[in-house]
């Protein structure tokens, strides 16, 4: 007779047999979930399933997801990144790998923006590839900071991972993007001092803009443009993250005014029309949707799980890795990593992490810089081959000289960087606690 602990086992089995097969991750986990549920303990599962589903979808606070889809996506599509890019490329030009600065900066406020790496990376990459490309940049080097400043809306708030790392580990939104804001920009600056070093090793990778070409702007010209580009939403990410930290507003409340006010910047800027507006609502509609169908299908899949004793198969497996919870806490984060190279960082939110968090939960860790860690270690998922979305994103947009190797062996480095933050992170948790200990959280 089969136990509950070899029916968890081969329900995980079944659910990567589906993925291999092709199967949707939504369906594959649904599915697997019920049949072995059902196996192991029969209907009763299907009495318990609806209300766990009815919990996702009156849950107040990932009511702001899809507004904040919509603020990034309305930002995105009023062509703000192209201005940015543009107007912050000239300031930054003269200096070697100045672009890529650039580059960079538009991340961390499209990051702060939006939170949706495809849009960053799409963006980014048809206005700066072609002609980073076209000045005698390194391809590779090119290649890799476009889609490592993709990445950086996945730890910079207001992050959709942060929003569900929040209610499955039943901390505050505020508290999680006020702990995520200074390690968020702490990966952004040792980027640049990366794209800086190498500038100064191999100047001829990263050659600056032409001087007749960063001349054709007036420095009074170039300080309007920057006042009137830059500024606005600059002002409404803090506006709407400031809410959230300081306490005067929740989550859903600042989102809904995030993207009332994405609203106004575009009709300010002349940009708003029907074709934009309905561009904006599909585009909110379809990443919505598909964020809540996989969380919807992944509630079978978490009941059977405990339902059929896996937790106990998970503490076992935990209390025989040496090193106490510092070893336990390493082997998960390995873990997420290799997950990364095959899952989506949602797949892996909602169902390898609630596998492993009563541990570290009955362990006494601070879920804060837990949440944090486990963030910036999912960001890397977008940039590790063979599945690293950052990375098709980037190769539907490239111009024909660059090949899927220039783009696999750019972000090489940046994936290096992005694990020397989830380093400065794990030894110094001061990174993530500081901030909501400094404003009381």
């Amino acid at each position: 007779m089969l136990t509950g602990e070899i029916l968890s086992l081969l329900m995980i089995g079944g659910f990567f047999g589906l993925l291999l097969l092709g199967v949707p991750v939504g369906i594959g986990i649904a599915v697997s979930g019920l049949v072995f549920g059902y196996i192991g303990f029969g209907p009763m599962l299907f009495g318990l399933v609806p209300s766990r589903i009815y919990g996702v979808v009156t849950n107040y606070t990932l009511m702001a997801l899809p507004l904040f889809v919509f603020m990034g996506v309305m930002l995105e599509k009023s062509r703000m990144a192209e201005e940015l890019l543009d107007v912050i490329g000239h300031a930054m030009g003269g200096l070697r790998g100045g672009m890529g600065l650039a580059i960079i900066v538009v991340g961390v406020l499209m990051g702060a923006a939006s939170g949706i790496v495809g849009a960053t990376v799409v963006t980014t990459g048809l206005l700066a590839l072609a002609p980073l490309v076209r000045r005698g940049y390194d391809k590779r080097i090119a290649c890799g900071t476009i889609c490592a400043s993709g990445t950086l809306g996945q730890i910079i708030p207001p992050s959709l991972v942060l929003i569900l790392l929040a209610d499955i580990l039943g901390e505050s939104v505020g508290t999680l993007f006020a702990a995520a804001m200074v390690p968020g920009l702490t990966l952004a600056v040792i980027f640049c001092a990366f794209l800086l070093i190498i500038g100064l090793l191999r100047p001829e990778s990263l050659p600056p803009i032409p001087a007749e070409e960063r001349n054709q702007l007036t420095r009074a010209q170039l300080s309007v443009k920057l006042f009137k580009v830059v500024l606005p939403p600059m002002a409404l990410v803090i506006a709407v993250l400031g809410s959230i930290i300081a306490g005067i507003a929740a989550p859903t409340e600042a989102a809904s005014m995030g993207a009332f006010g994405s609203l106004l910047l575009a009709l300010v800027s002349g940009r708003l029309n029907m074709t934009v507006m309905r561009e904006v609502v599909r585009a909110s509609l379809t990443t919505s949707a598909m964020v809540y169908f996989i969380l919807i299908c992944a509630q079978p899949f978490g009941l059977a799980f405990r339902g059929l004793g896996g937790d106990g198969l998970v503490e076992s497996l935990f209390a025989a890795i040496p090193g106490g919870v510092e070893g336990q806490l390493i082997f998960m984060m390995l873990l997420l990593f290799v997950l990364g190279f095959f899952l989506e960082w949602i797949e892996i939110t909602y169902i390898a992490l609630p596998l492993f968090l009563p541990i570290f939960q009955n362990a006494g860790i601070d879920m804060v810089w837990l949440g944090v860690l486990v963030a910036m270690n999912l960001q890397t998922s977008f940039l590790t081959p063979p599945f690293g979305w950052a990375l098709f994103f980037l190769k539907g947009v490239a111009p024909p000289g660059v090949t899927t190797g220039d783009i696999y062996r750019g972000v090489l480095p940046f994936i290096g960087l992005q694990i020397l933050g989830l380093a400065c992170l794990f030894f110094f948790p001061s990174l993530a606690t500081w901030l909501p200990d400094a404003i009381g959280w």
